[in-house]
């Protein structure tokens, strides 16, 4: 309120001036209006620094010395109306920021001898029971013990469809239940939660500085006092003071300076508001130049889990006959592979009891006495009739785990399982394709398994059967022959690849705070078309940023030119500055767009083991 006061009162002076005729109201107006910026000079010169505003300071000053009083008043006005505007424009690229800082609750409903408490955060104590009603925020990170209900997580994830909230699932402060009632018992709090992780993530790098920002900084160090020289030479030269002053005016670099952090802000603010999370200026710049993704396969283009993925019947047996046999024998195995049948058998209806007596048989599979019949699930050396092991060939080809279904003896069916691939990972392939972007898969998986995937989603190489330490000869084979490499893992297998290449990606960051932290970019949803999203969005920041500075330069030689010429004045010069500054901002502003566009999940179903679409 103070700027714009100061910035009112000088025009209305002017306004004043220019009815009356008084001189001394024109002073008052560059007094007034120029005092401010006085001081901000002297401030920059105490440290050394020659700044924009002293340009301006002497430009005013000079202008009152040849009697030139509304040049003056025009000159300081015009700068402070731009500031003022400046830094409301600029606070509005940073909303992001704040509007997380406005997400963080202030108090809980602490369950206390069972009675619900409100209390305030700093109260609450990991392993305190809270609740929450229907339309109420979530106070704290943490896991629901009791309840069930929707969260809408857009101020975590970006996620604009409530994740389906139950029993054993993950919440996050500063999010919202939209149905339900939930008991959470709390993990993160305050300072320890996501939330605060990602505000001080967002804070850090909205104030970091890109190459290209630090490379004008240093420009300008120079620049400024090169104008003031030049302005000097100008004058004692031609002997005109007022073309000295108004070459002073139009060599601010304001412009210049402006367009790079304006840019950064707003790109890095609106990615966070899409739950995606740029470390700082100087990786968005980089993130702007990768032509290669290297990407692991599992839990990154695949569930990371087996799924149940087909089911053959023989000899008048039907599928789900068969399914049922296998998934009951199965409850007696302990078999990674086992979950997968039980899990495919409830998911099509079929009852699945516990069995009480089976054999595991190392290496083979398991045999299991179920309703007074011998039954096993393996490999064909657990029936006594060998079969034709053509269909368990074809579904090993597709990358698949097949095994045989027998009862006394006799194979009565298949079931088959794989790490089934991710719903959006083909649509986010074909994105960073359309980008001109290489996506490299780098796996230990069998290279059949790996190369059945990679046909699936159009990946352009395939690297299977590796060591962690191939993936980080991989990124670097890759750097070395010129290309910009982005590496996306989701393991600690991982970390050395991560950390060799030019972009590191943690991929479904929420609720990890070490991968918020560390990681270059961290998708906050577990959602790879995050990925060729965050790489649009830092071309689009770097392209505004270059188109800025095109205009800061433009600026500067069209009014030299003008001065040349004759007929640009101190007074146009500012204007046509002030409006340069003003411009590069609302061209920076149009990144807090939103331009984030995904195919929702239509359902987010909660288990004991966490989120799956």
């Amino acid at each position: 309120m103070k700027t714009w006061g100061t910035v009112a009162v000088s025009g209305l002076l002017i306004i004043a001036a220019l009815v009356t005729g008084v001189d001394l109201l024109m002073i008052a107006a560059a007094l007034v209006a120029g005092w401010r910026i006085a001081v901000s000079a002297w401030q920059a010169l105490r440290i050394r620094l020659i700044s924009i505003d002293l340009l301006v300071v002497v430009a005013a000053v000079g202008a009152l010395f040849i009697n030139n009083y509304w040049e003056s008043a025009a000159v300081t006005f015009l700068f402070a109306l731009g500031k003022a505007l400046e830094k409301a424009t600029l606070n509005r690229t940073r909303r992001a920021l704040s509007d997380l800082v406005e997400a963080a609750p202030e108090t809980a409903t602490l369950l206390r001898d069972g009675e619900p408490v409100t209390v305030e955060i700093w109260e609450l104590e990991p392993g305190d029971v809270v609740l929450v009603r229907n339309g109420e925020q979530v106070p704290v990170d943490g896991r629901v013990i009791a309840g069930h209900g929707g969260v809408d997580e857009a101020t975590i994830t970006g996620e604009s469809v409530p994740a389906e909230k139950a029993a054993g699932s993950e919440v996050f402060a500063g999010t919202w239940l939209r149905s339900g009632v939930l008991r959470v018992e709390a993990v993160g709090i305050g300072a320890d939660s996501t939330l605060a992780k990602i505000i001080h993530r967002v804070e850090d790098a909205q104030d970091d500085k890109a190459r290209t920002q630090t490379f004008l900084e240093r420009f300008s160090a120079w620049y400024t006092p090169g104008v003031m020289l030049g302005a000097l030479l100008a004058g004692l030269l031609t002997r005109d003071i007022e073309l000295a002053l108004t070459l002073l005016v139009i060599g601010c670099p304001g412009a210049l300076v402006i367009s790079i952090p304006v840019s950064i802000v707003a790109g890095i603010g609106r990615s966070a508001k899409d739950g995606v999370l740029i470390k700082g200026g100087e990786y968005l710049e980089t993130a702007a130049k990768v032509d290669t993704v290297v990407v692991d396969k599992t839990g990154t283009l695949t569930n990371g889990r087996p799924e149940l993925t087909d089911v053959l019947a023989f000899d008048g047996w039907s599928q789900d006959e068969v399914l049922a046999l296998a998934a009951r024998a199965e409850t007696a195995s302990e078999h990674p592979l086992a979950e997968a049948i039980i899990r495919g058998a409830e998911d099509r209806g079929l009852e699945v009891p516990l069995i009480d007596a089976a054999e595991p048989v190392t290496g083979h599979g398991i045999r299991a006495l179920i309703d007074g019949q011998d039954v096993t699930v393996g490999t064909a050396a657990l029936l006594q009739v060998q079969p034709d092991p053509a269909p368990v060939l074809e579904l090993n080809e597709l990358g698949r785990t097949a095994m045989w279904v027998g009862v006394n003896g006799q194979a009565v069916g298949i079931v088959a399982v794989a790490d089934t691939v991710r719903a959006d990972a083909a649509a986010a392939i074909a994105a960073l394709h359309r980008r001109g972007v290489r996506v490299v898969m780098a796996t230990g998986d069998a290279s059949r398994v790996a190369h059945n995937v990679a046909a699936q989603l159009g990946v352009d190489e395939v690297r299977a059967e590796l060591m962690p330490e191939d993936k980080l000869d991989i990124v670097r084979e890759l750097q070395d022959a010129g290309r910009v490499v982005a590496m996306v893992g989701d393991g600690v297998n991982d970390t050395p690849a991560l950390a060799r290449a030019d972009i590191g990606v943690a991929m479904g960051a929420a609720g990890s705070p070490a991968a918020i932290e560390t990681a270059d970019i961290a998708l906050m949803a577990d959602r790879l078309p995050r990925l060729p999203y965050a790489l649009g969005l830092a071309r689009r920041t770097v392209r505004t940023m270059r188109i800025n500075i095109a205009i800061a330069l433009v600026t500067v030689a069209v009014l030299l030119a003008g001065v040349l010429a004759g007929g640009v004045t101190m007074s146009i010069g500012m204007l046509v500055h002030e409006a340069s500054v003003l411009l590069v901002i609302a061209i920076a502003m149009l990144l807090l767009r939103p331009t984030l566009r995904e195919d929702q999940p239509t359902l987010r179903v909660a288990s004991r083991e966490g989120v799956r679409v």
